[in-house]
């Protein structure tokens, strides 16, 4: 593995996206556990555009515009989506001991689908992981995994480090009505831009 993929991996994790901007949602509103839960779901959402990348696909889609204008699409619809309910969920902010958890499942498969439906993952997966794999390498296809598996590594990893650091200020940060509004807010129209920035990119 080069110092280079190494780096840019790294800067592409840990700049704030949808996955960063759900694990420190989670980590603010129910804490360390749901964060890790999160952390968990947005990894797990890395590996369908890596296996896709490994065995082929990339290819496919490449080939067919229509087919990546559609995940586009069903990556900005599910943004304004998230937008919406975290407006409107007065309690996802609230440091309630007492408060009914999200399942674990719920949380899991809301974090897929943020970086399932993500086409930057799409496009790092499918135009920039194989640019690191020579032409002449005996072993592509292993070589194309392991670079791969780096990048989910680094996904998790860095996650993590973002939610349980949301955690650790729960208490302090959404003790205030006023400030869980405002926090709601800013999340809210982060989703929003994201999603609107996804439609135009």
């Amino acid at each position: 593995m080069s110092l280079q993929f190494f780096v840019t991996s790294l800067v592409v994790v840990a700049t704030p996206g949808t996955g960063v901007l759900y694990t420190i949602a989670a980590g603010l509103a129910r804490g360390a556990r749901a964060s890790f839960v999160a952390a968990v779901g947005c990894t797990l959402g890395t590996l369908p555009h890596m296996a896709a990348a490994v065995t082929g696909l990339a290819a496919l889609l490449h080939a067919s515009p229509l087919a990546f204008q559609a995940l586009t699409w069903l990556g900005v619809a599910y943004l304004f989506r998230m937008a919406w309910v975290t407006l409107r969920d007065k309690g996802a902010l609230t440091a309630d001991e007492d408060a009914t958890p999200r399942s674990v499942l719920k949380v899991i498969v809301s974090g897929v689908l943020m970086n399932l439906l993500n086409p930057k993952l799409t496009l790092f997966f499918f135009a920039f992981l194989p640019q690191f794999v020579k032409e002449d390498e005996p072993h592509a296809l292993w070589r194309m995994t392991e670079l791969g598996a780096v990048f989910v590594l680094l996904t998790f990893l860095v996650f993590v480090l973002y939610g349980r650091f949301a955690a650790v200020f729960r208490d302090r940060v959404v003790s205030s009505p006023l400030v869980t509004l405002w926090i709601r807010r800013v999340f809210a129209g982060a989703f929003a831009a994201l999603g609107v920035g996804l439609a135009l990119f």
